[in-house]
């Protein structure tokens, strides 16, 4: 379902209902204003003007605008649809709402506590880090509750689905919609579309691998 907000002239573009009523007046907190500021800064850096940031990713101006504010939080597929257009990825924006490391301590081990990493909560779920500042590869503790499926994904890096808690129904499009329950997990290669929700709405509790972008490893 989705709502669509007044646009200037230029073409309509739309947000999810939840994201519009997540959407407010004043800064959501410390976090989401950073990564709006950081989305800002992308898209002045590539030349885009709000508009045409919008007409790229299918999303309204006024919503854009508040993210960029820090008026509102994005959903994990709008944040996808944003990563792209602005040539990164949905990790990199999230990161940029939490400090990385000091740059004497990017080459130690690091202990993240169960607090602490860089999310992005959005309606029916959360997106967590599990690590801080430029590693190998992504770790990523997601959790949900949606029993709809939103739009596909599909990213250039392989990608690693593990089962931590509830279930998890996953659509790998041509490959059909398989069922993962606690324990199972799924390793697919980039370029594979792939979307999941819960088969009953209850939760369930991941844990995704992301391979990091060759240009940014």
């Amino acid at each position: 379902m989705f709502f669509v907000l007044p646009l200037r002239p230029g073409g309509a573009a739309a947000v999810t209902v939840k994201e519009a009523e997540h959407a407010s007046s004043r800064v959501v907190d410390e976090q989401a204003e950073r990564v709006g500021t950081r989305i800002r800064e992308l898209r002045r850096s590539r030349g885009l003007t709000l508009v045409q940031l919008a007409g790229r990713t299918d999303l309204s101006h006024p919503f854009l605008s508040q993210l960029e504010r820090g008026h509102a939080r994005p959903s994990m597929v709008s944040l996808d649809r944003i990563a792209k257009a602005l040539g990164t990825t949905q990790v990199e924006l999230i990161a940029a709402g939490a400090p990385g490391l000091p740059d004497a301590e990017a080459g130690r081990a690091d202990v993240l506590r169960a607090g602490e990493g860089a999310r992005n909560q959005f309606p029916h779920g959360e997106v967590r880090l599990l690590t801080r500042g430029r590693r190998a590869f992504d770790p990523i503790e997601w959790t949900g509750t949606s029993s709809e499926f939103g739009d596909y994904f599909r990213h250039p890096e392989d990608e690693f689905v593990h089962v931590v808690g509830g279930a998890l129904l996953l659509d790998l499009e041509k490959d059909g919609t398989v069922r993962l329950d606690v324990g199972d997990s799924v390793y697919y290669p980039g370029g594979t579309a792939h979307r999941w929700c819960s088969p009953d709405g209850s939760r369930f509790h991941l844990v995704v691998v992301k391979q990091k972008p060759l240009e940014n490893a």
